[in-house]
């Protein structure tokens, strides 16, 4: 009699396990059924794909981590070849890929499977870390520790159900005093309890609710897929068929009656005996409906729980409250999310990256450029435009100000089209046919010197025209007895230099143009009103070159010096600086001290007037 009865297990278990197996050099990492015996992993990737919860979270979560990009912090007294070759680490950080492109994968990882790995890479001289590449956690298996309870190295397997045919071979771990093997693993991740060698995902706890998430969207697909779907029970009163005989029954009803185009159809059956016929028992749950709706509704709950988050539509779910009251949910649903669960993923990532930038020597501060909810319909300006001084402190949770203080500002739409037309118009990418052999402050340069002009006066008879115009040779682009622009040995630029995520909107703009400037085109600037409101008094024009955005900018101005390709001298091997063009009589005088200081860092932080640095500190 129990060949005749199908005994279905109803219990699931989706906590990690963590085993040492014996004859296995690595630590097995599956679930505590066994189910998923050393395919954990696997088992939150298949959830990933099954639970479409998970995954719009998952999917969420991972782009806030990775963030916009990832930027070097604007730093005094950084030292420029440390900047330079960090900056190029960040641009390519292997053959194929900057930093920011493998931090996407790895922020992925690191949300969906709680770790990540990177492969690193070291130079032939072993002096270097020359490339990092993301390395997927599935692939990777921890080896057994040492006598010290140290991770020494990690097994990788292209699929881990299969060792035979994917076998497993070892890859030693990073570390700075051993750097006998050209590539070693990076396996990190936020603490676990109760975990040896592996990191488990913060949403553990929530994955039986995302397993019966899955398990609903495939009974749903099912219910389609076959007309009777588990609702009907058949019973034959005719005596008990062989094995073979009821997987042909089944089938052949299946073949007839399942599927989602055999709807409508009707069952036939013929009889001698009334008490012969089969028995058809509808099985029929009371409200069903109500019961799925119920269900829907609490494991997404839980799931949104289990992951901390406290609004559906910040991961892209559905909310059932109106498009203002969205605005206002994602302003702090946003903010809680990147303070409590997100910075805690970048901080980690920070942490990691820093080991990688002290080893080449370029250990500098850098920060993750976030994404922007859209929070409102209205922008700053749009709010600008209509509020008071004091009601715009007070949205911002300021004290009213104590004196009236006329406000000369034009904060209308089209305040920087003066600067957008400038900088299209005089700004410059690096010009062809030239190499870059010195980039630092422009310390103290002299408002009037011609920095340019004594670079060039040992090749080239020169006259300086001292006025600015468009697409044309400058007077600090020494003009030879020839007109030719490409003569000049020497070219001097200046680069608006800081964070990208600067304050002022003429900051941002300044910066995020990439561009570079003769000079006299910035001594000219300041007859545009280019930053209105933040000349002294309040003045619409005042010194670009001296004040860069006005008082508080923490902005500088950057000296570039480029030498014609071919043509640099023979004296020239190491990059010019101030004290080497000296040596080759090359007399560089003092300049306004103004010019290498952010107006910060100036007394007053640049205000004449310092009863104004309370009202403008955050702007």
């Amino acid at each position: 009699m129990k060949d005749n009865i199908i005994n279905i297990n109803l219990e699931t278990s989706t906590s990690p396990s963590v085993t040492e197996v014996r004859g296995r050099d690595w630590i097995s990492y599956g679930d505590a059924n066994g189910e998923w015996s050393n395919l954990y992993p696997q088992f939150l990737i298949d959830l990933y794909y099954s639970s479409s919860i998970t995954a719009a979270i998952v999917n969420a979560t991972a782009e806030m981590i990775s963030a916009e990009d990832l930027i070097i912090e604007d730093e005094e007294d950084r030292d420029l070849e440390a900047r330079v070759k960090l900056q190029n680490f960040l641009d390519r950080a292997n053959g194929n890929e900057s930093l920011h492109e493998v931090l996407k994968k790895v922020a992925f990882d690191f949300k969906l499977q709680g770790a990540f790995a990177l492969n690193i890479v070291w130079s032939k001289d072993r002096t270097q870390i020359a490339e990092v590449y993301h390395v997927g956690v599935e692939k990777i298996r921890c080896a057994k520790p040492d006598e010290f309870g140290n991770t020494t190295g990690y097994y990788i397997s292209a699929d881990w159900s299969n060792t035979r045919t994917n076998k497993p071979y070892y890859v030693p771990a990073f570390n700075v005093n051993d750097r006998t093997s050209p590539n070693q693993i990076l396996y990190s991740g936020l603490y676990s309890p109760n975990m040896n060698s592996y990191y488990t995902p913060d949403y553990v706890s929530c994955n039986n609710w995302a397993l019966i998430d899955a398990r609903i969207s495939e009974y749903h697909l099912n219910a389609i897929s076959s007309g009777f779907s588990g609702s009907f029970m058949i019973s034959f009163a005719n005596g008990i068929p062989t094995a073979e005989e009821r997987n042909q029954i089944e089938r052949s009803l299946t073949d007839k009656f399942c599927s989602e185009t055999n709807s409508g159809k009707f069952v036939l059956t013929f009889s001698d005996d009334k008490t012969r016929t089969p028995e058809i028992t509808a099985i029929t749950p009371s409200d069903l409906d109500k019961q799925y709706l119920a269900l829907q509704e609490l494991l997404t709950s839980n799931i949104l729980s289990g992951h901390r988050v406290t609004s559906k539509t910040l991961m892209g779910l559905d909310s059932a409250s109106g498009f203002s009251s969205n605005a206002d949910e994602l302003n702090a649903a946003s903010n809680f999310y990147l303070n409590t669960v997100i910075k805690g993923f970048q901080g980690q990532l920070l942490k990691v990256l820093h080991k990688i930038f002290k080893v080449n020597n370029m250990d500098m501060p850098v920060q993750f450029v976030q994404l922007k909810p859209i929070t409102t319909k209205f922008t700053n300006q749009d709010l600008a435009g209509v509020l008071t001084p004091d009601e715009i402190r007070e949205e911002m949770g300021y004290a009213p100000l104590d004196v009236d203080v006329e406000v000369r500002e034009d904060l209308s739409t089209d305040k920087f089209i003066e600067l957008e037309s400038f900088i299209e118009e005089f700004g410059e990418d690096m010009p062809e046919g030239y190499e870059i052999i010195s980039e630092e402050e422009a310390e103290e340069e002299l408002e009037e010197f011609d920095f340019e002009s004594e670079l060039n006066a040992d090749y080239y008879e020169f006259a300086s025209t001292g006025s600015a115009y468009p697409n044309r040779k400058s007077g600090q682009d020494q003009k030879s007895k020839q007109t030719e622009y490409e003569d000049d040995i020497y070219r001097v630029r200046y680069r608006y230099t800081g964070s990208l995520v600067g304050e002022r909107e003429f900051c941002k703009k300044m910066t995020r143009a990439k561009k570079i400037y003769r000079k006299e085109d910035i001594i000219a600037m300041g007859t545009k009103q280019v930053n209105r409101g933040w000349g002294e008094y309040g003045a619409n024009t005042y010194s670009i070159w001296k004040w860069k955005g006005g008082a508080l900018c923490k902005h500088k101005w950057f000296r570039i010096i480029l030498v014609q390709e071919g043509k640099r001298p023979k004296n020239s091997d190491k990059i010019i600086t101030s004290t080497e063009a000296k040596s080759r009589g090359v007399k560089l005088p003092r300049n306004a001290k103004e010019v290498s200081v952010a107006p910060h860092d100036m007394p007053n932080h640049g205000f004449v007037n310092p009863e104004l640095i309370a009202k403008y500190k955050n702007v």
